[in-house]
């Protein structure tokens, strides 16, 4: 191969791996920049209010393991969405990164095991959020704060 052809044919190789890897950085640092944070409450009852601050009304409360996506910060307190797409501020110190979920269907079925064919142990309402123990497959193994455990398929929490 000529010289001058195997300069060209580098510079062009260069150029596309250049082009993939900026491609490649883009996608990724897009995607962490919009990475929703998902926090859960860590207090057996949190006062969720309508501002950042305890001079704020509060408008309801949130049980221990109750899932939250940050929508914004203002110094120690945490604006969030839930599952139903409601807001609220929370204090910061009343959250954590515990991994949870939250019963998103009307009444959902809590099994001994992973599939259908275990027994139900008991059942749980909309709204019943629980932390996650582990998964395997579709099935996640959770615990509610009163200290019940079992079995919760995906499809049904958020």
């Amino acid at each position: 191969m000529k010289p001058d052809l195997k300069n060209k044919m580098c510079a062009m190789n260069k150029r596309l791996l250049l082009s993939i890897c900026l491609s490649v950085a883009m996608t990724l640092g897009a995607s962490l920049l919009f990475a929703e944070e998902r926090l859960s409450v860590s207090a057996t009852i949190a006062n969720i209010r309508k501002g950042p601050g305890t001079n704020y009304e509060k408008i309801w409360q949130a049980e221990k393991y109750y899932p939250v996506i940050v929508v914004e910060r203002d110094g120690q307190w945490v604006k969030f969405k839930d599952y139903e797409g409601d807001q609220g501020w929370i204090h910061e110190s009343l959250l954590s990164p515990v991994k949870t979920v939250i019963v998103k269907k009307a009444r959902v079925n809590i099994r001994s095991g992973p599939g259908t064919n275990n027994p139900v142990i008991f059942q749980a309402e909309k709204g019943v959020p629980f932390k996650v123990i582990e998964t395997k497959g579709d099935w996640i193994h959770v615990a509610h704060a009163d200290g019940d455990t079992g079995w919760i398929f995906k499809s049904l929490v958020w």
